[in-house]
């Protein structure tokens, strides 16, 4: 994964370090062009963008937006519900600014599977979509990991204003990254805490002692690659000099080290999304999709609440995700962004309906919730139902297929499309999903 701040041991990336001897023709010629060099055309027919607020470890959906007030206490738990601005879609009491925006949200109850025991093989289900099974630590199994949302958005829209296509924010996320479309198309990993007091991505600037220096550099490397194309004439020498150019414009573009000063905000816009980690990686999603970002993740962790459940909830996970979310639909809407967003709210799995001897429920993947904003989405709307007790989905059921499907519609992209292994087998990017009925408004 192409990683921001510091290196990772799965990491492809660039330390800071690396970025200042970018100068070494072997750095700034091979590593990021390839990674340049592996990007799609682009074939959607609509230009969406989408940010993803990933609930890291599984949300209480029981204790937030299919609460349950007539159940025995055992499973309704300490909450209240109160009424939102959509009569028919009541929240939990901890989230009284998301009650004020529920007509932004279309949400979506019908979505189960099956892997209630195991983070990382529910992380692959609602991650890429497919009902896989792959090794718990990430690394290769044997079986197909496949790519990412963020990924094939990458791999089919490719690089807009000499920025990365797909981000992450956050700490590591197991498969966020691009599977079997390899390493080429993994996000930008940033792991620097948005929140932080002086917080900045060292590393997509360059100091200007070595502007100077990179300058002449990059000529000397155009006159090589004129004298390859004299020598060879070759199409594909000719390619290689453009992802060279995008290389160097990645790491002096002014888009890229905009899209990180978050200083530049209002302080009052600030405190509305919330000085924390997660609010802040949400403002910085909305300035990254500005400037040309096509997918951000961001990666909101804490939610694996098997004991302490309501005490975790009540502070800080549910006031931090309240302000968040919130402000980020708002503030997508007021900049005119929201019809070309896609936003999801979603993590692994939702948790067990009763509450277990610890104060706390556990994992259980048969019912979960998730939202789903503007990009023609039927905001205001709440698709399928679970039973009084939250055990099960009742009617309309879907599986992770037909959510993937759901989020290539949106998105513009070609579900039906054959892609290709590492060892070359034929898989389909959705292999038989249908996009949820009634989500799409």
């Amino acid at each position: 994964m192409f990683s921001i701040d510091r290196m990772m041991r799965n990491c492809q990336g660039l330390s800071r370090r690396a970025f200042l001897q970018v100068g070494s023709l072997p750095l700034l010629g091979l590593s990021l062009p390839r990674l340049l060099e592996a990007r799609a055309t682009g074939s959607a027919k609509k230009d969406i963008n989408c940010i993803l607020l990933w609930t890291n470890g599984g949300m209480s959906n029981i204790d937030t937006f299919d609460m349950k007030p007539e159940a025995p206490v055992e499973f309704r738990g300490e909450f209240q519900q109160i009424s939102s601005n959509i009569p028919e879609m009541p929240v939990c009491e901890h989230l009284p600014r998301m009650a004020r925006v529920m007509d932004k949200v279309c949400l979506v109850k019908s979505i189960a599977h099956t892997m209630s025991g195991d983070h990382a093989a529910a992380t692959h289900y609602m991650l890429t979509g497919y009902p896989q099974r792959p090794d718990p630590t990430g690394e290769p199994s044997g079986v197909v990991v496949f790519p990412s949302f963020g990924s094939v958005v990458g791999h089919e829209k490719g690089w807009k204003q000499a920025i990365p296509p797909n981000i992450v924010l956050g700490g590591k996320l197991l498969y966020s990254g691009a599977g079997y479309l390899g390493s080429a198309f993994d996000p930008l990993w940033i792991r620097a805490d948005p929140n932080a007091k002086n917080f900045q991505i060292r590393d997509v600037s360059v100091a200007e002692s070595l502007q100077k220096r990179m300058q002449r550099r990059q000529q000397m490397l155009k006159r090589l690659d004129t004298w390859q194309r004299q020598k060879e004439l070759s199409g594909a020498v000719a390619e290689k000099g453009e992802f060279y150019r995008q290389a160097f414009d990645l790491i002096t573009s002014s888009a890229a080290k905009k899209a990180f000063k978050l200083d530049e905000e209002p302080a009052k816009l600030r405190d509305r999304y919330g000085r924390t980690r997660g609010g802040q990686g949400a403002l910085l999603a909305r300035r990254l999709i500005e400037s040309g970002v096509r997918f951000v993740t961001v990666n909101l962790d804490g939610w694996d609440t098997h004991d302490k459940n309501f005490i975790e909830l009540k502070s800080p996970l549910l006031p931090t995700l309240d302000q968040a979310w919130s402000a980020l639909l708002e503030d997508l809407e007021t900049r005119g962004l929201l019809d070309s967003t896609l936003v999801i709210c979603a993590g692994e799995f939702g948790r067990t309906p009763k509450v277990n001897g610890a104060a706390g429920r556990d994992h259980y993947a048969p019912c979960n919730v998730v939202g789903l904003s503007g990009a023609g989405t039927a905001m205001g709307s709440v698709i399928g139902r679970t039973n009084s007790r939250c055990e099960h989905v009742v009617g309309q059921t879907n599986d992770t297929l037909d959510y993937a499907a759901t989020i290539f519609r949106i998105l513009g992209i070609d579900g039906s499309k054959e892609y290709h292994t590492e060892d070359g087998r034929p898989v389909f990017l959705n292999n038989g999903g249908k996009p949820i009925k009634g989500v799409i408004a």
